[in-house]
This record gives structure tokens, sequence and C-alpha cells, in this order.
């Protein structure tokens, strides 16, 4: 074959492989993301609270948004005595808040020990946006708190300072976290872009020693989120679910292959092992993988979950380790 006819040849090839090609493109039909129904947990039965994160999050909200206006419910609700506004105060007859925020990306923020502002979950996502740092505490987070335009009020309310009168006839420490007293509320969300981000706000122990900072805002103990995996959240005794970094333990937990009801029950073994005091006090979990599903598991029977789901909001008993 003569040069001139191998070089005509070749580009009438390569013309006809790119035709080819262009064609096959126009027939192959254009992958359409799937949608993803959004999805709403949080820690015992804040129906509200609940319901407000799975129907903001229907409307298009983010996940971490939707977390935060969720936990706001209970924050404002004065008759919710372990978080927010009307939360039983310190053994000061202080009430001090401590709330955090983890979003998709991985970022966070927490504030602890704050006073007199109610929505500290909306605070803590600013020191997450605003500020370069993760934690702020006390006098800190309060002045950045009235620079960032919140609402300073007194989170004492009658009904408190009432109860709180009443407990210091006899001062009596008793750390047992229970239905009465459930100490925080802690969400995760995923959104309908699939990212999963949380929040966990409390007014922590009531009648707590001055300065006392439980779980709730430590990053992988009260909350914890890895957008790869899922996430998790925590409620209880505050200091055995820091010593085994529980929520993080359960993200990790999933990320080995268990399933978030598993990875919830092993989380609440790890510290049934460690304490052989563990009928004195309660700790549960509730988690969320990348797939959707779901679990919770605690020590003592009596709490649960709400999840909102497809336009449906419902509460699951929690199983539990202690049976009667």
């Amino acid at each position: 074959m003569k040069r001139r006819n191998f070089i005509a040849t070749s580009i009438k090839g390569s013309l006809a492989l790119s035709m080819g090609i262009q064609l096959l493109a126009c027939k192959t039909p254009k992958m359409t993301k799937q949608k993803i129904n959004p999805i709403a947990i949080c820690t015992w039965g804040f129906v509200s609270a609940n319901e407000t994160a799975g129907k903001a999050l229907d409307a298009g909200m983010n996940a971490l948004d939707a977390s935060i206006v969720g936990v706001a419910v209970e924050e404002e609700n004065i008759k919710n005595t372990t978080v927010g506004k009307g939360g039983a105060p310190d053994r000061e007859g202080n009430v001090t808040l401590d709330a955090t925020v983890m979003d998709h990306t991985g970022n966070c923020g927490a504030v602890v020990c704050v006073e007199d502002y109610t929505n500290v979950a909306a605070i803590a996502k600013k020191v997450m946006t605003e500020t370069p740092h993760v934690m702020l505490a006390g006098k800190g987070a309060e002045e950045f708190a009235e620079k960032q335009g919140f609402k300073k009020e007194n989170l004492l309310t009658e009904s408190s300072e009432n109860a709180y009168r009443e407990w210091l006839k006899t001062s009596q420490y008793k750390p047992i976290i229970n239905i009465e007293n459930h100490d925080t509320i802690g969400m995760v969300c995923m959104d309908g872009n699939g990212d999963i981000s949380g929040a966990c706000s409390t007014s922590g122990l009531s009648y707590k020693m001055k300065g006392r900072v439980g779980d709730s805002p430590i990053i992988g103990a009260g909350l914890f989120i890895d957008n790869e995996i899922g996430g998790a959240a925590a409620t209880g005794m505050g200091e055995e679910i820091m010593k085994s970094v529980g929520s993080f333990l359960i993200v990790e937990l999933m990320r080995n292959g268990m399933s978030p009801q598993k990875a919830c029950e092993e989380a609440v073994m790890r510290t049934i092992r460690k304490n052989s005091g563990y009928k004195d006090f309660q700790v549960a979990y509730i988690a969320m993988n990348k797939k959707g599903e779901t679990g919770s598991f605690c020590i003592h029977k009596g709490f649960s979950m709400m999840e909102y789901r497809e336009g449906t909001n419902r509460q699951i008993p929690s199983s539990y380790y202690l049976k009667d």
C-alpha cells in the first residue's frame, strides 16, 4: 500500500471510530441522581423536635441546620428540665448549658457552661463557622454569643427555681439518668443529598457541681459524624460516655461492618464490662449509617428513639441490657 493510501485509510478509520463513540454517547441515557429520602433521629421521645427537623429536611434544608432547628424546639421548651431554658440549675442555683454540632465535612463547634442564652446549638454552629476554634467556654462563649446577636435571657424558670429550693432541703445527689431526668437531646439527620450532620444540647445533670461538663459538647463522646460512614449521639451519664468516647466508637464499629444496632449494643457493653456500678446509671445511644439504617440501645429500660422517615414520625422503644 502506498504511503498516501495508508494515511487516507487511517484517517477514515479514526473518523468512523469518533462518530461511533459520539453516536453511542447520544444513545446512552444520562445518569440521574438517585432521590434520597431524608431521615431524622433523636434521643428520647422528643416528638415535636424530631418532626420539626424531619419536615425541614423534606423542605430541602441541609442536615446540619435541620438538626439545629430540631434541638431548638427543646431548648425553648420550658417544660423540659434537662435542656435549654427551664433546665435544672447546678448546686449554686445557676442554669448552664452545653452543646455541640458537627457537619458532613467533619467541621464542628461547641460551647460549654453557657448562662443566659437559650439556643446554644446555634451558638455552637457560629463557633464553627465564625471562629478558628472548636470550643468556647463560659464568659467567653457568652460574650461571643452577644456579639453574634443572640438574645440574652434568664434561663431559670419559676418551676425550676421551686424544684431547686426543694432539692436544697436534702441536697441529695442522685446521678442516675432515667426517663424523668434524661439529660440530653442528641439528633442525627440525613438530608436529600445523603449528607449526615448532627447536634447535641443539654443543661446537664440536675444539681451538678459548678463547672461540671458532661459528654454532650465533647466531639466523639456526645456526638460524632463521619459522612462516609454515619453518625451517632449519646445520652445518659456523661462521665461514663466520655470514658469510652462512645459516639466515635459506634461510628468506627459501623466502619468495620457492624449495623447501627449492633454498634450501639457494643458501645453500651464496653461501659458495662468496665464499670461494675452500671446498675446505678443510664447510658444510651442512637445511630444511623449511610444506608439510612438506624439503631439504639441502652442499659436500663425506658429509653426510646424518635425516627422521622418519609413523612412519618415515630417513637421506637429501645432494646436494653438490664432485664427485669
